[in-house]
């Protein structure tokens, strides 16, 4: 593996630490509550604060900013963690992850290659990349060679597949997002009241 690949994936892994850390903020502030060592609310406090950054910073730590670099085999991007560098002739997996805001759908390819490297893909020059990647990695699987483990819902977003595991994946994406926040709060809000 190139020490490139290492250190991307390395500081991806620090990236999610740090995210997963946030949003633990609140129950050390319990702990800490408990030994009298900060006030009976700061969990409370710290819920709005924490859940929000960490649920954001979690989502957004592989999506591609620019400046972008695309070429035949590769496809690489600044994170908020840093360049990354995708082999698109080994890629792994792809899936789509929805997010919501202010009403809006927002949708990100997630693909992995077989290095480990993971990259957000959310602009549509990339998206027609990975396609085309994908499309040679299906032809490639007709003669026997393993092709990526796609979602059904990231085929279907990549135009590759009909929409209907899109409409399915949007209303399960906005269930697992809104069911775990509420019972994060939930839970808080509940040490914090003790």
């Amino acid at each position: 593996m190139e020490t490139s690949t290492a250190r991307s994936i390395v500081r991806a892994r620090i990236g999610a630490g740090l995210a997963v850390t946030i949003l633990l903020l609140p129950f050390g502030g319990y702990g800490l509550a408990q030994t009298g060592a900060v006030p009976e609310g700061a969990p409370v406090a710290l819920v709005p604060l924490s859940g929000i950054v960490g649920f954001i910073l979690l989502t957004a730590l592989c999506e591609e900013r620019a400046p972008f670099q695309h070429s035949s085999t590769r496809l690489t991007a600044n994170t908020l963690t840093g360049e990354r560098s995708v082999d698109l002739n080994r890629i792994a997996t792809v899936r789509l992850v929805t997010t919501f805001s202010y009403g809006s759908v927002y949708r990100t390819l997630v693909v992995r290659d077989a290095h480990g490297v993971r990259l957000g893909i959310t602009s549509e020059r990339s998206r027609r990349k990975v396609r085309r990647a994908v499309e040679k990695a299906d032809s490639n699987a007709a003669r026997g060679v393993p092709g990526p483990r796609m979602s059904r819902a990231a085929r279907a977003h990549l135009g590759l597949a009909p929409g209907q595991g899109l409409a399915v994946h949007t209303v399960l994406a906005f269930l697992l997002l809104t069911a775990p926040g509420s019972l994060y709060v939930a839970v808080v809000l509940r040490l914090g009241g003790q």
